[in-house]
């Protein structure tokens, strides 16, 4: 970590009654794991903690994606910006959520580039691994690759999927820049 993590006791004491708050907040949504390390790193801005626990709360529990489709999203922004920490936690999600074994096989490639009867996924999981791909790598999806979305998905879910891999876009650039948990350094497995 390129900061000094911060203490939630420490933090709750020495800052004002607002920003006790935020680490409540942050402990609520957390619970009953307690603060994590991306945690105890950001609350060095209260005021930015907040509002990317708000952000990330409403990514993890209030959309209406399935849950392999949004560990997918996880793994593939995790596997592209080479934040261990996040493939680390959200793999074995993946799993539990029915991705088989060749598809986390696959998810954990640096680039994909086989058909989706190869990938282990199906045509749904394998059209938003490469959509999580084209925005994470090149921001711009391809007009092909968007229709193909959106005629998988409903309007809602294309805003929810796109909105899922921005907010982890954003999340794992924190990890890496920050080397939140000393994960940085090459491909762990």
């Amino acid at each position: 970590m390129r900061l000094a993590y911060v203490e939630a006791d420490a933090i709750k004491a020495s800052l004002s009654s607002d920003a006790a708050a935020v680490v409540d907040r942050i402990l609520q949504r957390r619970h009953p794991r307690g603060l994590q390390p991306l945690d105890r790193a950001i609350l060095h801005s209260p005021s930015f903690a907040d509002g990317f626990n708000a952000l990330m709360d409403a990514v993890t529990n209030h959309l209406t994606l399935t849950t392999d489709i949004n560990e997918i999203i996880m793994c593939r922004v995790s596997i592209r910006n080479r934040a261990w920490y996040g493939w680390e936690h959200h793999a074995p999600l993946a799993r539990a959520s029915g991705v088989s074994d060749t598809g986390m096989k696959t998810l954990a490639e640096d680039q994909i580039g086989a058909g989706a009867r190869e990938s282990g996924l199906t045509d749904k999981q394998w059209t938003v691994a490469r959509y999580t791909d084209a925005m994470t790598a090149d921001v711009e999806v391809a007009d092909e690759l968007f229709a193909a979305l959106k005629s998988q998905f409903s309007d809602q879910e294309v805003v929810e999927i796109t909105g899922t891999v921005a907010a982890y876009n954003c999340l794992s650039r924190l990890l890496v820049a920050l080397n939140v948990a000393e994960r940085n350094g090459p491909k762990p497995f």
